[in-house]
């Protein structure tokens, strides 16, 4: 069986930072390959065919914008981001089976705001104005076409056949349009959120939620599982890209039930 396998890149960059830690260009472009493979074995049998890597992004922000603490304008196509961006794209160009979806930034609107929970402390009275520092500041920046793009590919990969198994890897869902569509089109449907947590309502729309690596999960979960890498949430674990369960705990425990209906 083949499989596609979709990356939101902006989302896996930032929790694969966030967990993983800091890494070259070319050791992150690896990580991200390995860990898509992954997704294609049981064990250490493996069980299905890659189809493609579509991977999604922007490029990264060229244009100078103005800090209003530092008062000044700060450039950011000099920055160490700006190079270890463009190395990533150019790490991942070279992989095979890997396409390379771009979309835009809206860098006309970018701005430098204040951290929400910075300013959440400046309301209460926790803090005052002249405490901010620079790191209390972050880049606004959103971007354009990720999301259509990621629709189109779900609808084309549904409507031709291609494969029959599709995992997207996102935390957000904006997808959840294209994976009725694809469900209905008798695609197996597998979301990975890499261990961030989904709305409940989203369960409804995949056909499975498996995140392959536990380095991605929050330290204060336990769970048991014989499939390593199971990812669960406080009501509800899916053990396999085919099995879905309930449980009323945190501490999963694995009761097969029948696979619903393509909505």
């Amino acid at each position: 069986m083949e499989v596609a396998i979709l990356v939101d890149g902006g989302f896996y960059r930032r929790r694969a930072q966030k967990c993983i830690g800091e890494k070259t260009a070319q050791e992150r472009a690896e990580e991200l390959i390995e860990y898509c493979m992954r997704h294609l074995n049981q064990g250490h049998q493996k069980y299905y065919d890659l189809y493609r890597i579509f991977y999604y992004d922007c490029p990264p922000m060229s244009k100078s914008v103005y800090h209003p603490l530092l008062k000044k304008s700060l450039d950011f196509s000099k920055t160490d981001l700006f190079k270890w961006t463009n190395d990533f794209f150019e790490e991942l160009k070279k992989k095979r089976k890997v396409a390379l979806r771009l979309g835009n930034l809206a860098d006309k609107q970018a701005y430098f705001g204040i951290r929400p929970y910075v300013l959440k402390d400046i309301l209460n009275g926790k803090r005052g104005m002249e405490s901010l520092t620079e790191q209390d500041f972050k880049i606004n920046v959103d971007q354009k076409g990720v999301d259509i793009k990621i629709g189109i590919d779900i609808a084309s990969l549904a409507y031709k056949k291609q494969v029959r198994q599709i995992v997207l890897i996102s935390g957000d869902s904006d997808f959840v349009p294209a994976a009725k569509l694809a469900r209905r089109e008798g695609i197996d449907f597998i979301l990975d959120p890499l261990w961030n947590p989904i709305k409940p309502d989203l369960y409804e729309h995949i056909d499975g939620l498996y995140t392959c690596d536990d380095i991605f999960k929050p330290k204060n979960f336990r769970y048991s599982s014989t499939r390593q890498g199971c990812q669960s949430s406080k009501t509800k674990v899916f053990v396999s890209p085919y099995d879905k369960s309930s449980v009323p705990s945190q501490v999963p425990v694995q009761t097969p039930v029948q696979d619903k209906k393509n909505n």
